[in-house]
C-alpha cells in the first residue's frame, strides 16, 4: 500500500464523482466516459489489491487482517456494483449512482491505508 497510489485512486474517484454529478444536474444519461472512468478506477484498485496481496504474501501484516481484507475485497466490488446499477437505471439518476460509488471508493481507500499503517497493540 502506497500513499501515492491511494492519492491517485482518490483523484480518479473524485473526478468520476464530479462527472456523475454533472451528468445528473444536466439531466443526461451516463455514457462511455463514465464507464471508462469506472474501468480506470477498477484497474487502479486491482493494482492496489495486487500490491497488498504481494505484501501479505511477503509477510507484512496489518494490525487487523480480517478488517483489512474485508475492506480490500469490498472496495473492489463497489465500482462494479455502481456500474451495474447505473446501467439498469435508465434515468438521469444513473450519474448519481456512479458519483456515490466513486465517493465510497475514495473514502474506503483511505481507510485501507489507515488499517495498513496501524500498528498492533
Amino acid at each position: 500500500m502506497t500513499t501515492i497510489l491511494v492519492a491517485a485512486i482518490t483523484v480518479v474517484a473524485l473526478l468520476l464523482a464530479l462527472l456523475g454529478a454533472a451528468t445528473t444536474v444536466a439531466g443526461r444519461r451516463i455514457g462511455l466516459v463514465h464507464l471508462a472512468g469506472a474501468g480506470l478506477l477498477e484497474g487502479l484498485l486491482l493494482l492496489q489489491a495486487g500490491i497488498a496481496v504481494a505484501a501479505l504474501a511477503g509477510g507484512t501484516r496489518p494490525a487487523d487482517p480480517p478488517t483489512f481484507l474485508s475492506y480490500l475485497i469490498g472496495v473492489l466490488l463497489v465500482p462494479v456494483a455502481g456500474v451495474l446499477w447505473s446501467r439498469t437505471e435508465r434515468t438521469r439518476w444513473a450519474g448519481t449512482v456512479i458519483a456515490v460509488a466513486a465517493l465510497v471508493v475514495a473514502v474506503m481507500v483511505w481507510r485501507l491505508l489507515q488499517l495498513w499503517e496501524a500498528t498492533g497493540v
